[in-house]
């Protein structure tokens, strides 16, 4: 799930020169489970959204900060996903994060420092229960990150390989591997305690897998003497591809999940005017 301010996919956003951010917001929720993978990314404008310090709403939808705990209330419509859904439909529910621990320190991934991430909640408890959508309640392990920029994606990234698991005893690794567009490239490797102490480890052997369907390039990491297998691939997009990766690193054998994104590709004035059809927009207020 996805809150986004100034939403940095939107076409719309780009068609205006990225001007007026308030007016471009979208809560972004995606569903995965076999034969029911739901899509909603419904951009809205002013008169939806109202945000203060503790609360931010998107029309039916909202995210509460309340005694350590982050709380969504989601109300959105699915895009339809053929073959298997071929008309929008309601996916309505909440989801609770407990974090283990809040971390302070935020890092640039671009080289002129106008793109910034902080891994807000490393680890933390995550509850969701659906009221509409026909999912099943859960629970587990969840994580809570935020990112920022002063410029496109496109403009600083060619692409990049992003990657979060969990570990023993509620520890967590996320990497970080960017190629950007003046040439340079940057790469985290972030090994973090319960208690959301950061540890930055060496740079560990890529391997390339297997492209998506629209060819965007992918790879994976893992310990010398160790190959990542994909598992799963869950989102496959011109420009962006999400999977589930199996792989080894600290010694410890750990399932990512797993996102590769094409700055090239997305730069591309095609692929921004294909993409109101995963990303509709209403203008007015409304559900």
């Amino acid at each position: 799930m996805i809150a986004f301010v100034g939403s940095v996919f939107s076409p719309y956003y780009a068609w205006r020169g990225r001007r007026d951010p308030d007016d471009h917001v979208c809560i972004n929720v995606a569903l995965y489970a076999p034969g029911r993978n739901r899509w909603t990314m419904t951009e809205r404008g002013r008169g939806a959204m109202s945000r203060d310090a503790t609360h931010f709403r998107v029309g039916p939808s909202q995210l509460t900060w309340n005694d350590g705990r982050l709380s969504i209330d989601f109300d959105e419509i699915a895009v339809p996903r053929p073959p298997r859904q071929w008309l929008p439909q309601r996916v309505a529910g909440r989801i609770v994060l407990t974090p283990h621990a809040i971390t302070d320190r935020a890092f640039p991934i671009d080289a002129e420092g106008h793109q910034r991430w902080w891994p807000i909640a490393p680890s933390g408890d995550i509850a969701v229960s659906f009221s509409r959508g026909g999912m099943p309640d859960w629970s587990g392990h969840g994580y809570l990150d935020s990112n920022w920029g002063e410029i496109g994606l496109e403009d600083s990234f060619a692409r990049w390989d992003w990657a979060r698991g969990e570990l023993e005893n509620g520890e967590s690794v996320i990497l970080y591997d960017t190629e950007r567009r003046d040439g340079s490239r940057g790469f985290l490797v972030l090994h973090f305690g319960r208690d959301g102490t950061i540890t930055e480890r060496d740079e560990l052997p890529h391997t390339a897998l297997k492209s998506g369907f629209w060819g965007v390039a992918r790879g994976a990491h893992a310990d010398p003497g160790h190959a990542p297998v994909l598992v799963e691939t869950l989102e496959d997009g011109p420009f962006y591809l999400r999977q589930t990766v199996d792989t080894v690193l600290f010694g410890q054998k750990v399932r990512l999940m797993h996102e590769s994104f094409s700055g090239l590709r997305f730069g591309n004035p095609l692929v921004k005017a294909m993409l109101p059809f995963r990303m509709p927009r209403r203008a007015r207020y409304g559900s």
